[in-house]
């Protein structure tokens, strides 16, 4: 019985227990690397890798470097951990040498020379780097985990001081440059055979048939080519076969990318900086230039012909289409345009190179590649190659059929009041009282906000709630303009003498000094043109008050910043002062009226001292530089959305209208607007200078205005689709003087009678045009109404609608002359 309940025991207790102990064994089985029973398992280390592995470290004799941390995985190319590694060097026969390049043995820190170890002193090893000044090239190896790294070429030289970009070199023994290195054979099916004048080159270049960018001029898009540089030591050595591989960096991504070999493929028009890294150090060792476009023509698609004037109805979408090509012929891709119109409020132009009409109306649709965005350069590499300079494409004219209803608001310089009219209602609007006497008046392209200056303010009006809305009393002085983005109004103050250019949004962007007269921005609202007044100083007990003749031109881009000039006669010092500013058709310049009319362009005049792009090569430009044009007086002028007109007015010695018309070269081009084939800026000639731009123009007609007596010309406004102008003057004669263009040769002079229906109208004193091209408004002294010149059924424009009678107030209840005019387009129907 006992030795049954021994076993009943042994039974219970033993077994489980055995049992339970083999159960919980986890002990994972061992998978080797070949599938089999014995080799490398998985999960140990197979191989160690040191970056980078082909170009490896190159440092300056006694600098202190690091070797890049290993990376080990196992059979599979699974990352695995190593403990630690260990690091020793030696020489490329295999044996170890630690007087050119010493690696401390448990960190990887490496020495350009030799460590000191066991110094004493309480000097801790590893932390002084001994100079040996031995040049050569020494690998370094990481050991862990029983394996060992590839080996990590270390290249020791001498302190380098420059590199250069230039030129391959042909003679790597009077003259080696990079691809004369060992170490640009890495990557080739060729070798090296050295030469024997201890310079480190191979006895040849590295083959190659690529040409070296740099000595080449602009390089056209998707071409590549080598990069070539000349490695420097402080002594005037050159030791380009001694430092490795360079790694290159452009500063603007955009224009060049280059591989680890030093192959450069162009892609966006530009200039850049290339940065050379060697010896943990950057360099800027030269620049790339990719072509910029010499030409960019747009036409739109009219059945299966390209057209240059197209006639698209609102809210459908015309595509346009864009060829762009460099001086090489190349057709360029991907270019990050501006699409322009000059109407954008009726016909705005679309970044996807389309355009969708919102109203009829008529405007010219342009396309400029415009740094930084297209085509960027350094500052100081403006005007070399044409990089850093914009280029304009031909205009593309679109005309939106049909009528709109307008919302036109009136306001007078002696009244307090705004009176705004909706044209699709009965009845005026009821007036809006100011704070002050406004003294300006512009509204802004989508017709929001009305902007008025005033002496003491800015008054901000809704054009959504017709009320006043914010006022800024840091601005007061007159809105000069507002840019077409809607973003910038630029206001003078003739107290303080200031110019700003002011957020729309509230606050002040930036100041000039100086009083402004008037001001037009380019249709991209990067660049204004500001026309400016006399300055008069202060006058005190001693020293008369000095007045300064309105001679001077201020530009302001947000590539170059504020720019101030004299304006003078063409090619001469003589000043000239300038009464108004219209802008160019394409926007390549602005056109000034004057004593004479002249005209600026936007290409910098560019001197180039030494042959390019060597360090010793300065580039300098002259921004904005007088444009070749000398033409009658004007005191108003403006130009017409088709390119070819700019039309001007002025009462010396009688009221006279001139039609400056511009022609533009046969080849290439359909109505190409002011300047070179259209807007292509000149390149530096075999001197290095620019040749000079001209605005090929000329007077095709100067008459006098009839049936007027004018003390000054007020305004020129042509038509969004260019044709007819209308004028506005004080004086007498109660006509509007109108002239009608003509696409090559004089135009004609004409004048509409104003309605006596409210009285007798003295003179037009402003006005402005619809966006359908059906109405001319102009508000009138004697009557001090608002005619309505509108279009009849065969072309002409009469004044035959009642008059709006805005019954403008002044502060002793006078009804007063409305001379400020805004308008908007808006449906027909409410």
């Amino acid at each position: 019985m006992r030795r049954f309940l021994t076993l009943v025991f042994l039974l219970l207790f033993t077994i489980p227990f055995g049992v339970s102990i083999s159960g919980c064994s986890k002990k994972s089985a061992t998978v080797f690397c070949n599938g089999g029973d014995t080799g490398p398992a998985v999960g140990q280390v197979s191989n160690i890798t040191l970056q980078p592995k082909i170009f490896g470290v190159s440092l300056n004799f006694a600098q202190i470097g690091q070797v890049s941390a290993p990376s080990a995985v196992d059979c599979k190319g699974t990352t695995v951990t190593v403990s630690s590694f260990t690091y020793a060097t030696f020489l490329p026969n295999g044996q170890p040498d630690m007087t050119i390049a010493d690696v401390q043995p448990t960190t990887g820190r490496l020495c350009a020379g030799t460590w000191n170890r066991n110094t004493g002193g309480g000097i801790a090893d590893f932390t002084t780097c001994n100079p040996t000044n031995k040049t050569g090239t020494v690998y370094v190896v990481a050991n862990g985990g029983g394996v060992s790294s590839n080996p990590l070429p270390v290249f020791i030289h001498p302190v380098v001081t420059n590199v250069t970009l230039g030129a391959l070199s042909t003679d790597c023994v009077n003259d080696p440059a990079t691809n004369c290195s060992p170490a640009a054979f890495d990557t080739q099916a060729s070798t090296c055979a050295q030469t024997t004048n201890g310079n480190g080159c191979c006895a040849v270049p590295v083959p190659t048939t690529a040409t070296a960018a740099a000595e080449t001029g602009c390089v056209s898009q998707s071409i590549t080519s080598q990069l070539a540089a000349r490695v420097v030591a402080g002594n005037g050595t050159n030791i380009s076969c001694q430092v490795g591989h360079l790694s290159y960096a452009p500063q603007t991504a955009t224009v060049v990318t280059i591989d680890e070999n030093g192959v450069a493929t162009a892609q966006q028009p530009g200039s850049t900086v290339i940065t050379a890294n060697i010896s943990n150090a950057g360099s800027s060792a030269g620049f790339f230039s990719t072509c910029p476009p010499t030409s960019i023509a747009l036409t739109a698609p009219v059945g299966t012909t390209p057209s240059t004037s197209v006639t698209v109805n609102p809210n459908n979408v015309q595509p346009i289409n864009v060829v762009a090509i460099d001086k090489n012929n190349t057709i360029l891709t991907g270019l990050t345009l501006n699409f322009e119109s000059t109407t954008p409020t009726t016909i705005p132009a679309a970044s996807a190179a389309s355009v969708t009409p919102i109203f009829p109306g008529a405007a010219a649709i342009t396309a400029v590649c415009q740094p930084p965005t297209c085509n960027p350069s350094p500052f100081n590499q403006i005007g070399l190659f044409g990089n850093g300079k914009a280029i304009t494409s031909n205009p593309v004219l679109v005309t939106a059929p049909g009528t709109n209803s307008t919302n036109l608001y009136i306001a007078s310089t002696s009244s307090f009041y705004l009176v705004p009219v909706d044209f699709t209602q009965p009845q005026l609007g009821s007036p809006v009282r100011l704070p002050y006497y406004p003294n300006s008046m512009v509204i802004s392209n989508d017709g929001s906000t009305v902007y008025m200056g005033s002496s003491f303010e800015l008054m901000t009006f809704s054009a959504a709630t017709n009320s006043l809305g914010a006022q800024d009393t840091t601005v007061p002085g007159s809105v000069l303009a507002i840019s077409p983005d809607g973003t910038t109004l630029v206001i003078t103050d003739p107290v303080r003498q200031f110019v700003y250019l002011y957020n729309a949004s509230g606050g002040i962007q930036t100041q000039y000094g100086g009083v402004g007269t008037h001001a037009v921005f380019s249709p991209d609202s990067t660049t204004v043109y500001i026309t400016l007044g006399d300055v008069t100083t202060q006058a005190t007990p001693t020293t008369p008050a000095v007045v300064t003749p309105n001679n001077q031109l201020l530009v302001h881009s947000t590539f170059t910043g504020w720019y101030q000039t004299q304006t003078t006669l063409p090619n001469t010092t003589t000043p000239l002062n300038t009464t108004d500013v219209a802008i160019g058709v394409p926007s390549v310049g602005a056109f000034f009226g004057g004593s004479n009319t002249t005209a600026r362009s936007y290409c910098p005049v560019t001197t180039t001292v030494g042959v390019p792009p060597t360090t010793s090569s300065t580039t300098t430009n002259l921004f904005y530089p007088d444009a070749g044009v000398q033409s009658p007086q004007t005191d108003r002028i403006a130009t017409t959305n088709d390119g070819i007109h700019v039309l001007g007015a002025t009462i010396n010695p009688t009221p006279t209208l001139v039609d400056l018309a511009l022609s533009h070269p046969a080849t290439k081009y359909v109505l190409a607007g002011p300047g070179l084939p259209p807007g292509e800026c000149p390149e530096a000639d075999s001197s290095g200078n620019t040749i000079p731009q001209l605005f090929p123009a000329s007077t095709v007609f100067s008459g006098p205005i009839p049936g007027i007596t004018a003390t000054a010309i007020t305004g020129v406004f042509p038509t969004s689709d260019s044709k007819i102008a209308f004028v506005t003057y004080l004086g007498s004669g109660a006509v509007v003087p109108t002239y009608t263009p003509q696409p090559t040769g004089p135009g004609t002079l004409g004048s509409i009678p104003l309605s006596t229906a409210l009285g007798t109208p003295i003179a037009p004193v402003i006005g402005v045009v619809s966006a359908d091209n059906q109405t001319f408004f102009a508000g009138t002294s004697g009557d001090n109404a608002v005619h309505l010149i509108t279009k009849q059924t065969d072309g002409t424009y009469k004044d035959t609608t009642t008059p709006i009678a805005p019954k403008l107030p002044d502060v002793n209840g006078n009804i007063v002359t409305p001379n400020l005019l805004v308008q908007k387009p808006r449906k027909a129907t409410s």
